[in-house]
């Protein structure tokens, strides 16, 4: 199984320090999150890693070359011309280099010690996510959980953690443009196409100086 991850956003909430540098690249605990990502994946098993760049992509690609120092293969999917595509217009992009079979998607900017499964199993589903307990900053959280099946609207949700298993049927028909990728769960999620677990280890979402700040002091 291949993976993703998904780096060109601008990370307008991680201004000023997003200004010169990729929020991927940005340290937690003395190491670019982004590096933290490659060697989880390479220790859980996952060789073969896709990043999509756009805004001071270049940075990406400077730093971590083509994976051999990591022990991984890397491969860019480029969005610096058009821009950055969202997440499911990212996902789209890079199928050709995704491939045919389910692959892993994690957002560039979680930092967290969850296992990625180059196993993983879809079954007949288009896609499996990994949700986590609701942040502060998500108090009313993303999705409801019902039978391991993903549900829009439940009394409890939980927050969408950024780590999924896709199937590429997902994104059939759908063209490479600036595309959400929020619509396109829930409208999977009404059909009970798309299966979820929750996840209780630990799971930061790095999206602003605050709450790096806060991560690079909780040493736990």
């Amino acid at each position: 199984m291949k993976a993703m991850i998904l780096c060109a956003g601008r990370g307008e909430r991680m201004r000023p320090l997003s200004d010169t540098l990729p929020k991927p690249l940005l340290e937690v605990r003395g190491k670019p999150l982004l590096l933290w990502h490659v060697e989880r994946l390479r220790a859980c098993g996952f060789s073969d890693i896709i990043i999509n760049i756009a805004y001071l992509g270049y940075k990406i690609s400077e730093y971590l070359g083509d994976g051999s120092k990591y022990g991984v293969h890397i491969h860019y999917s480029d969005e610096q011309d058009s821009g950055a595509l969202e997440s499911a217009g990212g996902i789209i992009k890079a199928l050709p280099l995704l491939g045919e079979e389910p692959f892993l998607v994690v957002n560039g900017d979680v930092f967290c010690d969850y296992d990625f499964d180059p196993s993983f199993d879809l079954g007949d589903k288009l896609a499996h996510l990994i949700l986590v307990p609701n942040p502060e900053h998500n108090l009313n959280g993303d999705f409801g959980l019902q039978n391991f099946l993903l549900i829009n609207e439940n009394q409890v949700k939980y927050t969408f953690s950024g780590i999924g298993y896709y199937s590429p049927g997902l994104f059939e028909g759908l063209r490479c443009e600036k595309l959400p990728l929020a619509p396109i769960l829930r409208e999977k999620a009404e059909e009970k196409k798309i299966s979820a677990s929750l996840y209780l280890g630990m799971w930061n979402d790095i999206g602003t100086p605050k709450r790096l700040k806060e991560i690079n002091m909780d040493t736990r």
